[in-house]
């Protein structure tokens, strides 16, 4: 319950709906206990003394009860789904602002089916609980007690046969969950694996196709599928093997009823009347005793949604702001980095950097170079405050990032990866990402300093073309053009390039590095694995193993024997000259 008190507490002012909806729901049981009632005074009252004139009185009572029913039945559903849809509503937003907080580590360790599922699936078991199986679930057992105590007030002796034959079904009932509830859970989780595998397909669809691996992955897919088709005919099976049996058990109730009432009746110790009113009152036993075994299954399967919502809710959040933190004001804002001794491990891996100094004066260049998992990376994440370092700080104009707000540090940077992210939207609306009221003049100026203007001209609707999802239907290199164009829009003070021109041929590549060279106030971070990257960066830092091996300008490293003059012979294929300054 303590899952479900921590759910109720995104119910806000909709509590009040959950109590209506309860007590309509109460009310209508209340009202049909009252049915069976109106047949014994019928009986006994009417039929048999004779007095056929009370019918009169009897029904105008039966219209008016069947209007109030359908009227608090009409009010039970309006306020049910009122609230589960408002509580759904709210849950969804939390775990919406809950996934935007969680930093990238949770991710990291993260798959996207199972956060997708908290989303959909898991909530909407929490919604269709909170709205509609809660409050029919309370009334069953109401109904239960309602009826018993009914029943009680005319006949105990009765009552007593009508229970202990009802035994047999309560029995089967939970038996039937017991049996049935591993085959639910089966079937949630082959269905998942089919998801997956699914989604998986879809999105790397290129590359199935590009080994031609159709038919493996089919026959993968089709394995699944038939694990998920043989969890649900075992669910089938074990329903059909009970419920014939509690067919026979809940019709042996009205058997016992029969035989037990009728003796009673010829002994005189109760009406015909009473009699024929137990025949009406036992089927709101039988009604919730049936669906036990449903309503534990749903409430078992809600309860772990529920756990599982929570959990992600309560997710810790590492990195967050300070309670006081510092605000930047951009007029201020020098833009002066210093990385002092940092040092980050990803979990428990060896350092992904180690010891790294740097200082960047504003308005300059740095290159970052290294092979594959040397840490040049790691540099971003770390300015971006994607992960915390474990050793040292690094400081914007002498206050350490980690006391600066999280968005005013953010919002003066803008990066753009290696693998690119486009939504799937119009090429205007992802230039103009987080600049949504950029007029159309600086869109067209970052598309230009982004060597992107000249292939949107010839697209179909240019600015307004939709791309495809991810980018999708543009190459590699116009999509990293348009992420690029995306980030200069934006003007900021910080630009973060992890690789982001590796698609885009040379000369596309010199272009743009001169727009951003024409930048003013902006320090740049350029990460690359070509040294034509970052050879016109005013400092160029060299990584390997986390730690760094050289440190200069272009010219400077050139002279010196080591990894960058090594990749430069690698990468241009000529000699150097004498001055170790050749041209690629």
């Amino acid at each position: 319950m303590r899952m479900f008190r921590m759910l109720y507490a995104y119910c806000g002012t909709d509590k009040r709906l959950m109590i209506a909806s309860h007590i309509c729901l109460l009310s209508n049981t209340a009202l049909g206990l009252v049915y069976p009632n109106l047949l014994r005074v019928l009986v006994d009252d009417v039929i048999v003394p004779g007095r056929y004139e009370r019918v009169t009185l009897l029904a105008p009572l039966i219209f008016m009860i069947v209007t109030v029913k359908a009227t608090v039945l009409f009010l039970f559903g309006h306020f049910a789904g009122k609230e589960g849809n408002r509580v759904g509503y709210r849950l969804r937003n939390a775990l919406y602002r809950k996934l935007h907080e969680l930093s990238f580590s949770f991710y990291d360790k993260s798959r996207t089916g199972e956060v997708l599922s908290r989303l959909t699936t898991d909530l909407e078991a929490v919604r269709h609980f909170t709205g509609y199986e809660a409050p029919h679930l309370v009334n069953y057992f109401t109904c239960i007690i309602g009826t018993t105590a009914v029943m009680l007030w005319m006949n105990a002796t009765l009552t007593l046969f009508v229970l202990v034959s009802l035994m047999p079904l309560a029995w089967i009932a939970v038996r039937m969950q017991e049996r049935i509830q591993p085959a639910f859970r089966a079937i949630r989780s082959t269905f998942g694996e089919v998801t997956v595998a699914a989604q998986e397909n879809i999105t790397g669809v290129r590359t199935v196709k590009a080994f031609a691996r159709e038919a493996e992955e089919s026959s993968k897919f089709e394995n699944r599928s038939k694990r998920y088709m043989n969890s649900q005919i075992e669910a089938s099976n074990t329903m059909a093997n009970f419920i014939p049996l509690m067919e026979m058990a809940a019709n042996l109730s009205p058997v016992v009823l029969m035989g037990a009432g009728g003796y009673l009746v010829l002994t005189g110790a109760m009406s015909v009347g009473e009699l024929v009113a137990f025949f009406g009152l036992i089927w709101f036993l039988i009604s919730p005793l049936w669906h036990t075994g449903h309503h534990i299954s749903i409430y078992t399967q809600t309860r772990e949604a529920a756990e599982r919502i929570i959990g992600l809710l309560n997710e810790h959040v590492p990195i967050r702001d300070v309670e006081h933190p510092v605000r930047l004001d951009p007029e201020r804002l020098r833009g002066h980095l210093r990385f002092e001794g940092v040092t980050f491990r990803y979990g428990d891996r060896v350092p992904a950097l180690r010891g790294f100094n740097l200082d960047v004066p504003p308005g300059s260049v740095i290159g970052i170079l290294g092979g594959t998992g040397s840490g040049k990376s790691t540099i971003v994440q770390l300015l971006l405050r994607a992960y915390e370092a474990q050793e040292g700080r690094i400081l914007l104009d002498g206050t350490d990032i980690r006391d600066v707000a999280m968005r005013d540090l953010r919002s003066n940077m803008a990066v753009v990866f290696q693998e690119t992210f486009l939504f799937s939207a119009t090429i205007r609306d992802n230039i103009a990402f987080g600049m949504e009221e950029a007029p159309m003049e600086r869109i067209v100026e970052a598309a230009k300093l982004a060597q992107a203007h000249g292939f949107i001209m010839e697209l179909p609707k240019r600015y307004d073309t939709v791309v495809g999802e991810r980018g999708l239907g543009l190459s590699g290199g116009q999509r990293q053009r348009i992420a690029i164009a995306r980030a200069l829009l934006k003007r900021p003070r910080f630009l973060l390039l992890d690789d982001a021109t590796s698609a885009v041929d040379m000369e596309t590549e010199s272009r743009i590095q001169r727009s951003i060279a024409g930048l003013t106030d902006c320090t740049v971070f350029i990460i690359a694995h070509r040294i034509s990257s970052v050879r016109h960066a005013d400092e160029i830092i060299v990584l390997d193993d986390g730690a760094v091996v050289q440190r200069g300008r272009h010219e400077q490293l050139l002279r010196q024997p080591g990894p960058y003059a090594d990749m430069f012979r690698m990468q241009c294929g000529s000699m150097l000259g004498e001055d170790g300054g050749g041209e690629a």
